[in-house]
């Protein structure tokens, strides 16, 4: 005990130094959103890939679909690597970095505001930004209170106030430079950890090939492939077109959310691009890989883990489960590992979340100009509103019977995508991206998703918000070609940007012949 408690003060004391250290990053509101457009690789990278996985993912997500799919869990992690990390950053990260600077936007709101002219725009981006992200920021929370129970006996509640206390303290301090600097430090603790735990875990089934064995006697209790032994350590699993869904949903989907693109926005300069596309996808490949890998086995813990009064397994309690059978000073590092996965998300979602809405829907609706003080004061106050918020819906949800708010945190990250990541790709690279089009992507997004929570159009919240994206790709170029264009001049001018000449040493690029 005395062990786990030294790590886990060490973390907090680690953190909180951070914050205070980078206090002179965050004395603007670039600063403090961005840290001055000014970070490396390698910090990029890192606080790309622990904004992408937290608890939800090595608690919730590795447990449930490692139970569903098991060894075949492995392609959500392979898909979150290469198509939400590697994709992402060649894709969007130059584009993304050199529109934002050249439109002076500092959140995704604001892109959508100054690329069409439309404060309308920018008003409901934010407004979609804040009832989705408060949810999902509530839904890190949870991943904790079963390993803070099995490693501490800790209520759940000071867990949840102690992890907001401290997120709270060093992104105030020291904002966007303090979150990239300690996602950074909590990055090597997530690498170190999942690479810990998969060989203890195997290693407890007499190594991995002991362990495929059993898992392949596993009977599939599908209702369609009941008796079906060997699916669980199959290619593709039993459901493939599932695994497919969760795929699109977690890969994809990250082009679309706003606390993950806002880092592109963060991107020094041009040489780091591949640095950082390389050091994210690595990371992914890891912790997501190695996440998913291991619940993967989470069947082989069917005996131990909790079953709720219908017969099925509580997702939460697998990945606990297996992980209660360690050594002591082994669960004290998973559990710094699941805080680090938090807090590097949770800091992520707050920031963008109060810049979010200090920057385009307060400032949009104050007839004066507010000062770069008064708008660091106002970011700040609602960090402390939003943590405030986030962590009293968590505390609502674990003690009491509601179900609704479980549900909107499922649907946030399919609601976010579905809404933004078309909008926002046809955005950066085609002129005829019509304003209605972002309206119309905006609607479908938010109004399919939340309806289908009711009414249940599509049984999987997973699957929906899979399909809510891939029609985006259709909806935006479709309304676009019936709807008025800007004018010509106006795009010239925003997409100018990209044709602005610069010099490269050969080692970069080779001269042509010509």
């Amino acid at each position: 005990m005395f062990a786990k408690l030294l790590m886990i003060i060490i973390f907090f004391g680690v953190t909180i130094f951070v914050g205070i250290y980078c206090r002179r990053h965050a004395t603007n509101v670039s600063g403090f959103v961005l840290g001055g457009r000014s970070v490396g690789p390698w910090l990029t990278a890192f606080a790309y890939g622990t904004s992408y996985f937290s608890a939800v993912i090595f608690v919730g997500y590795a447990g449930q679909f490692g139970w569903k799919y098991g060894m075949a869990a492995t392609w959500i992690g392979l898909g979150n690597a290469f198509i939400g990390s590697l994709m992402a950053w060649y894709i969007l990260g130059r584009r993304t970095r050199v529109m934002t600077q050249h439109l002076s936007a500092s959140t995704m709101p604001e892109f959508f505001g100054r690329r069409f002219g439309s404060k309308g725009l920018k008003i409901a981006a934010s407004v979609i930004v804040f009832i989705f992200l408060v949810p999902y920021t509530a839904s890190v929370y949870n991943g904790l209170s079963r390993l803070f129970g099995m490693a501490f006996n800790i209520p759940y509640e000071w867990c949840v106030i102690c992890m907001a206390v401290l997120t709270g303290i060093y992104v105030i301090l020291g904002g966007y430079m303090a979150t990239a600097i300690n996602d950074f430090i909590q990055g090597i603790v997530m690498l170190i950890g999942i690479i810990a735990v998969i060989s203890a875990v195997l290693g407890g089934h007499g190594g991995f090939s002991q362990a495929v064995l059993a898992l392949s006697q596993v009977e599939n209790d599908a209702q369609s492939m009941q008796g079906m032994q060997g699916a669980f350590t199959s290619f593709l699993g039993p459901d493939p077109l599932g695994l497919l869904g969760v795929v699109i949903l977690t890969s994809l989907g990250t082009w679309g959310l706003p606390q993950m693109v806002q880092k592109f926005y963060a991107i020094k300069s041009e040489k780091f691009i591949n640095k950082g596309a390389v050091i994210s996808t690595v990371f992914a490949l890891i912790v997501a890989g190695g996440s998913y890998f291991l619940g993967g086995f989470g069947r082989l813990y069917a005996d131990t883990a909790e079953y709720s009064a219908s017969g099925s397994p509580i997702y939460d309690s697998i990945i606990p489960s297996m992980l209660s059978t360690l050594p002591d000073l082994l669960i004290g590092i998973v559990v710094v590992l699941v805080l680090s996965a938090s807090m590097s998300t949770l800091s992520s979602l707050v920031l963008t979340s109060s810049s979010t809405l200090t920057l385009d829907f307060i400032g949009s609706l104050t007839k004066k100009p507010i000062n770069e003080q008064k708008t660091l004061i106002i970011m700040r106050g609602l960090l402390v509103f939003f943590i405030a918020l986030s962590s009293a819906i968590a505390l609502i949800q674990y003690n009491s019977e509601i179900t609704f708010i479980a549900q909107l945190m499922g649907i946030s990250w399919g609601a976010l995508a579905g809404a933004f990541l078309a909008p926002f790709l046809y955005s950066l690279y085609w002129k005829g991206t019509s304003r209605a089009s972002i309206w119309a992507c905006f609607i479908f997004g938010v109004g399919f998703t939340t309806s289908n929570m009711f009414f249940s159009f599509i049984t999987s919240p997973i699957n929906a918000g899979a399909i809510v994206m891939l029609i985006g790709f259709a909806l935006v170029p479709i309304v676009s070609i019936f709807t008025k264009k800007q004018e010509k001049t106006e795009l010239d001018s925003i997409f100018s940007c990209y044709d602005e000449m610069v010099t490269v040493a050969k080692k970069d690029h080779l001269k042509s012949d010509m």
